[in-house]
């Protein structure tokens, strides 16, 4: 319970914090609209008045933290910052993309309910001017403002149009559609399977939050929903004249004409704050992106990935942060994440890109991966950085005991990671507070081994020559490896080092068996909280959070990280 509390209490919290700020507005602004000011509004629209308004207050205040959770270098400045007093603070940072789609489906849910009671509203609207019975209240509301100068309650003026002719026709109506639309399009285009084969879809359609905002602000300025104002109230009480409507302003009579008017717009009071943000963000964003980048470096890997060294003035790393890139040749437009697989000691900063779409494939083709011969330094394209920034790899070095599990790609976290253990421990002889790390890398074919095999070796040889082998402690498996398969292959490559990655420690085939490795560790480290780091797919994460729940006892803590980027 303890180790739960220290994975997940501080998340919990703030879901809940977060829910039950959503609870209080719905319920709030649901009761705000049953008082008497909505008394002859509510005559016309009934409960569907309160069902209206309550989500839209929820809206604005998700449409308010909808941005920040994508303010990455404000996430950077205050994961810096909170690092030093709380990791357990920092650490939530890092969900910050998983609390940006919480938010977005709040969004979508109270957009939805919105929408269903103002088609009932739409619907009583019309409804009261088709009634044209001078002995009905709803009609009465519904005249005024038509042979008088007063405000008008009802927004259909006649009963020779329809709904839909008003909905095209107001601020309102029109601003709503249109972020309806925005709205249905950044959501479908984020579903996983688009996200991952069709990027740029995502990419693009997500820049409708754009318009999204401009019409979140202008929707209420049409003032379409209106209340009794207080002189009127004061004038004529609601629960008293409704039953005296036929003498309204007439000689003798206590209740005059009511008089309406709608609350000024006040959205832009909830996103002014977010907006600003990010649009600070996106300039720091446009000023790194014109500091010139020089790419020193090309590696075709044969595994059909890309590295690519580079340097800019001033830029400095720590270990498992990732970068934006452009290639203003492939796209000016799109800016991609990658993982920096360089150590902060090295004199440049590197990415490993592998090939799998088709703006990687352009980057590709530019950087001469399609051609024999080598390319020379002036025909390499120009590209843009933006970054760095922080992950939870960050803390690594933070913990005495670490478990490092990488899924193919998902390697390069840490091979920065790797690469600095190599510069602090071997070259430079600096102590650090980790004593051993524990190293896994699934992959699900042999060709993934290939640009990662040479670091392991030079690790692997430099730590045996400082007698530091019990510092780092990796397998390797291949999971669409079977064991038989595995059996066939060694026969016929029997020697010293593995046949596949040329590492005195063997390859191992099929998937870990994750109870028995937190068990080993776990018995070997009591007293230690250890440290998980993951890069890899969202099942082996819930596969691993899992593991460290149930292997946590009183002397020794797992404590769960993965990348989310």
């Amino acid at each position: 319970m303890g180790n739960f509390a220290a994975n997940e209490g501080l998340s919990i919290f703030v879901i809940l914090v977060w829910l039950g700020i959503n609870a209080y507005l719905f319920v709030q602004f649901y009761f705000n609209f049953l008082t008497d000011k909505w008394f002859y509004t509510r005559v016309l629209l009934g409960h569907a008045l309160s069902w209206a308004r309550a989500p839209a207050a929820a809206l604005n205040f998700n449409c308010m933290l909808i941005l920040l959770p994508v303010c990455r270098n404000l996430l950077s400045f205050l994961r810096g910052t909170i690092q030093c007093c709380s990791r357990t603070a920092a650490r939530q940072l890092d969900r910050n993309l998983t609390f940006h789609k919480l938010v977005a489906y709040m969004i979508a849910f109270h957009t939805a309910v919105h929408i269903i009671a103002h088609l009932f509203n739409f619907e009583y609207f019309m409804d009261a001017q088709l009634n044209r019975n001078s002995s009905l209240l709803t009609f009465v509301l519904s005249e005024i403002g038509t042979n008088d100068s007063l405000p008008f309650l009802n927004p259909i003026r006649t009963n020779e149009t329809n709904p839909t002719i008003v909905m095209f026709t107001t601020i309102a109506g029109l601003t709503g559609v249109a972020i309806t639309l925005a709205l249905i399009l950044i959501i479908t285009s984020s579903m996983e399977v688009i996200r991952r084969s069709y990027f740029e879809v995502f990419w693009y359609t997500h820049h409708l939050f754009v318009i999204f905002f401009i019409g979140l602000v202008f929707h209420g300025y049409g003032r379409i929903v209106r209340g009794q104002t207080s002189d009127s109230l004061n004038i004529s009480n609601p629960k008293i004249c409704a039953e005296q409507f036929k003498t309204w302003g007439q000689n003798g009579s206590h209740c005059e004409i009511p008089v309406f008017a709608g609350n000024p717009p006040g959205t832009w009071k909830w996103v002014l704050a977010p907006m600003i943000l990010y649009v600070c963000e996106r300039l720091v964003r446009l000023y790194r992106s014109h500091q010139k980048v020089v790419i020193t470096k090309v590696v075709m890997h044969p595994s059909k990935t890309l590295e690519l060294q580079m340097k800019r003035k001033g830029f400095s790393m720590e270990v498992g942060q990732y970068v934006f890139i452009q290639c203003p040749s492939v796209s000016r437009l799109e800016w991609h994440p990658f993982t920096l697989t360089s150590a902060p000691e090295e004199d440049y900063f590197s990415a490993h890109i592998r090939i799998v779409g088709d703006w990687t494939q352009a980057l590709y083709e530019a950087c001469g991966g399609d051609k024999n011969e080598t390319q020379e330094a002036w025909k390499l394209p120009k590209v843009a950085i933006d970054g760095p920034f922080g992950t939870a790899s960050e803390d690594v070095f933070r913990y005495e005991v670490v478990m490092l599990v990488g899924a193919g790609i998902g390697v390069t976290p840490f091979a920065s990671i790797l690469k600095s253990v190599w510069y602090k421990h071997i070259q430079n002889n600096q102590e650090v507070f980790t004593k051993k790390i524990y190293f896994y890398w699934l992959c699900p074919e042999t060709q993934a081994f290939e640009w990662f095999a040479d670091l392991l070796q030079s690790l692997e040889g430099q730590m045996a020559e400082k007698a530091m082998t019990d510092f780092l402690s990796y397998n390797i498996y291949l999971t669409r490896w079977k064991e038989t398969e595995a059996a066939h292959f060694r026969v016929h490559h029997e020697a010293v080092n593995d046949p596949i990655t040329g590492l005195k420690q063997k390859t191992l085939y099929g998937k870990p068996n994750w109870d028995n490795e937190f068990t080993n560790i776990a018995s070997n480290h009591p007293g230690t909280k250890v440290g998980v780091f993951l890069c890899g797919p969202p099942q082996l994460g819930k596969s691993l959070e899992k593991q460290c729940l149930s292997h946590s006892e009183a002397d020794v803590k797992f404590i769960f990280n993965k990348e989310n980027f």
